[in-house]
């Protein structure tokens, strides 16, 4: 018995402090088709993304405006970049999960370098190099 596919995404929506990088883009073309297009948030919605705020012991409700974004702007297979505050984060993964949205973030290689100064001083230098999109909940 055959299975029905189900479409491919039609979108991808960034909801993260970055822009996409070339070899993101590259990737998730590869992976869902060069159809897709990347949604990226509205100002008002980056501004407030960069910038959950830490004196709110809650914050479900400071995350409404992304879920009526998503909910007007997306269509059910949707693919939706989720990376932040952990919190906010983890709401939002639920939210997709539960309206037939499909979450994911970007996997990266990570290497650090240490320069010793003759004062003493470090200097620790971070280089991430995407390597691939893994689903939340999967």
């Amino acid at each position: 018995m055959n299975t029905p596919q189900k479409a491919k995404p039609q979108n991808m929506f960034l909801m993260f402090n970055h822009s996409l990088s070339e070899d993101q883009e590259t990737d998730a073309r590869n992976i869902w088709g060069a159809q897709l297009q990347f949604v990226g948030l509205p100002t008002q919605l980056k501004a407030l993304w960069a910038q959950i705020p830490a004196d709110q012991t809650r914050i479900f409700d400071t995350l409404a405006p992304f879920r009526t974004w998503l909910e007007k702007a997306s269509c059910p297979n949707d693919l939706v970049l989720i990376q932040g505050d952990f919190g906010a984060t983890w709401i939002m993964v639920h939210y997709a999960l539960n309206n037939n949205l499909l979450p994911v973030y970007s996997v990266t290689a990570r290497q650090a370098r240490e320069e010793t100064a003759p004062d003493g001083t470090v200097k620790t230098t971070h280089v991430f190099k995407h390597r691939m999109f893994r689903l939340y909940g999967v």
